[in-house]
């Protein structure tokens, strides 16, 4: 594996634990990685079952003082987080510059909208779960055991959408054109063609 800069994963329909296990292997071998969109990451399983599941973790707390943990974080991007925590050992120092190697976002905040983002095949629902099977979004778990932010950020990415769609036609747009003035201009560089093929260009 070549380590490159931060690879931003958009985490929307894959596989919690699958997607999770790939991104610490990867944290672990010195690269950056930024996961946007943790709430529409999927969980196998119905949404009752995932939140019994839950409220029993939400129930293991230090008995004489609970502030002192352990923690349940109530946002997909913090539960995301605390997952990859616990596949990196993160009470070694090689653990802790890993997961210090990742960010993770509800959304997809500033500037990481603009950058290319990618997905991982070997987590993606619709190649590991069964059709059929019942999944639950992480957003929406989050939402019934306390994250008050579901709204905002559905909002926020229809926002986001919109300008990105805007984006893109204006993109489609000057293609066109470049690809009609190419066209118009063929006759004329058919000789600078063949000069720069010659010299392997």
């Amino acid at each position: 594996m070549v380590l490159e800069k931060p690879i931003v994963i958009d985490c929307r329909d894959h596989l919690h634990g699958r997607l999770c296990s790939v991104v610490a292997k990867e944290l672990l071998a010195g690269q950056k990685i930024v996961l946007v969109r943790c709430e529409d990451m999927v969980i196998s399983g119905s949404l009752v079952r995932n939140q019994t599941k839950y409220a029993q973790f939400r129930k293991k707390r230090m008995n004489t003082n609970p502030t002192r943990g352990p923690f349940h974080f109530k946002s997909p991007a913090r539960m995301v987080w605390r997952t990859i925590r616990g596949m990196v050992h993160q009470k070694s120092a090689r653990g802790q510059a890993a997961i210090g190697r990742l960010s993770t976002f509800e959304g997809i905040p500033h500037p990481y909208d603009k950058i290319k983002r990618k997905v991982i095949p070997a987590a993606l629902r619709v190649v590991r779960l069964k059709p059929g099977r019942k999944y639950t979004k992480m957003g929406d778990l989050a939402n019934n055991v306390g994250w008050k932010h579901q709204e905002l950020v559905s909002s926020l990415e229809d926002k986001r959408r919109a300008k990105a769609e805007v984006f893109f036609q204006k993109k489609k747009a000057a293609a066109a054109l470049k690809a009609k003035a190419e066209e118009a201009a063929a006759a004329d560089l058919a000789k600078v063609n063949e000069v720069l093929a010659a010299a392997g260009h």
